[in-house]
């Protein structure tokens, strides 16, 4: 945001003092009889300087449509709702049913994602994933019906049951790696299905 003059920074403040209030946002009659201006020209000035450095907002034609910005509003980035469903076993694979406890609200250019319907989340648990510093109680980011790539994290089922492990394909027979020494691998007895590949990790602060 460009600086702003003692005078244009008071009208912001009157601004949102009244905004924050939840009183009427002032018009420019309201402004010049705040500031005892001469005339709505000067508060129409000092509106316009506002707008045009960023520190307001309004919609043209409507008196009281004003609206004072955050600094930080130009570097807002787009935000998107990802659905968490459930849990996902990093550990032993676990016959575990998924149920849906909400949803994640993640900022898609900090994380270079693109979200798709069929993008959703899992929480940890257990700690078969520490390798590549994937935590209990860390949100996986998954997106499904993507192939996976050898190498990549994945949420599957194997025999039925489901688990957070890494997929490898060696002499072409796929199998689930852990990255803890003290789990073995998973190769499927009848089936291996993909759930979702891995796009994003988000940690919880504790």
């Amino acid at each position: 945001m460009t600086e702003l003059t003692d005078r244009q920074r008071q009208v912001r403040d009157f601004i949102e003092s009244q905004q924050a209030a939840g009183k009427p946002i002032p018009t420019l009659r309201d402004i010049t009889r705040h500031f005892r201006f001469r005339s709505t020209r000067a508060a129409a000035d000092h509106v316009q300087a506002l707008v045009r450095k960023g520190a307001l907002s309004r919609q043209p034609g409507k008196a009281r449509s004003l609206r004072v910005l955050s600094p930080l509003q130009p570097f807002r980035r787009p935000v998107v709702d990802i659905p968490i469903y459930g849990s996902i076993p990093a550990g032993l694979a676990e016959d575990r049913r998924q149920e849906a406890q909400g949803c994640v609200s993640i900022d898609i250019e900090t994380l270079g994602l693109k979200p798709t319907p069929r993008t959703f989340a899992l929480e940890v648990s257990g700690d078969s994933m520490i390798g590549k510093c994937i935590l209990e109680g860390d949100l996986v980011v998954l997106e499904h019906g993507m192939s996976p790539r050898n190498g990549d994290v994945v949420a599957a089922l194997i025999d039925n049951e489901s688990t957070l492990k890494t997929f490898v394909v060696e002499r072409g027979k796929p199998y689930l790696k852990a990255e803890n020494p003290k789990y073995p691998k998973l190769t499927p007895a009848q089936e291996l299905v993909i759930q979702g590949v891995m796009v994003a990790l988000i940690r919880k602060r504790k």
